[in-house]
């Protein structure tokens, strides 16, 4: 049982061989560079509109490419509300790029967590996630995937799931979020900035849901580097009147790395 794309030809080319060129144009265009993160927050709009901001991270993971197996993607509900965190019993996500496998042993070990629970229609139509894949394909040998939407869970519980999925190298950590939505160009960039440094302050109890819309999944990542003592820095900093659209109202995206 493999999850079908639900928004390519929409938020991203359907056609392999564009979809192809549109990703590797945005990756090759970064000039940026860095150490190789272990967890990052993207955006997870449009190609267009937040693509060369998800590049910038996306391009830190290349000297890992072979080494980099398995991906925790976590994302939030913009279709279906729950309480915890949902997974599917799907074996793969597929894409026009192909199918990523699911580490079924993963999804089995968060559903001895009482917040997890398998709730399919939370994937189906889910672009949150959707978005990250072809990023990670064009970018990544081979790996398997942990695919966790989040509903209203807390701080606490995210970060469990996600020190629980932790690992090593091999191991990388995807949150998928974007910032604020539809205020004018230079509000934007006010709200964006506080959002950044409240995340790189590690503000998991102050983020709310019209500063990013993933702050469920951002918060709980927040707490757990506070409990491990590590860090997060922005790397990129844009909105939809950068990339693409009019600056009359305009949608947020930052590109954080932890490293």
């Amino acid at each position: 049982m493999n999850r079908k794309p639900a928004v390519a030809g929409r938020f991203y080319p359907a056609h392999p061989q564009q979809l192809h060129d549109a990703v590797s144009g945005y990756l090759q265009d970064v000039s940026q560079t860095g150490r190789v993160p272990k967890a990052m927050i993207v955006p997870h709009a449009g190609y267009i509109y937040s693509g060369p901001i998800a590049a910038t991270a996306y391009a830190r993971l290349k000297p890992a490419a072979a080494g980099i197996t398995r991906v925790v993607l976590i994302g939030p509900s913009h279709r279906v509300a729950f309480r915890g965190l949902a997974v599917s019993r799907t074996h793969a996500y597929s894409t026009p790029l192909g199918d990523v496998e699911v580490d079924r042993a993963a999804i089995d070990a968060l559903m001895h967590l009482p917040f997890v629970e398998y709730i399919e229609q939370a994937h189906t139509l889910e672009h949150s996630l959707e978005v990250h894949l072809p990023f990670l394909q064009e970018v990544l040998q081979q790996f398997t995937l942990v695919p966790i939407v989040a509903g209203d869970a807390s701080p606490e519980q995210v970060s469990q799931a996600l020190e629980l999925l932790w690992g090593g190298d091999e191991t990388l950590l995807v949150i998928s979020s974007d910032l604020s939505h539809y205020h004018d160009y230079d509000t934007a960039k006010r709200l964006d900035h506080a959002t950044s440094r409240m995340i790189e302050q590690l503000q998991y109890n102050e983020i709310c849901g019209e500063a990013a819309c993933g702050k469920v999944p951002v918060n709980g990542l927040l707490k757990l580097l506070q409990q491990k003592g590590l860090s997060i820095k922005t790397i990129d900093l844009r909105n939809s009147g950068d990339t693409a659209g009019d600056k009359q109202q305009v949608v947020g995206y930052g590109a954080y790395v932890v490293d």
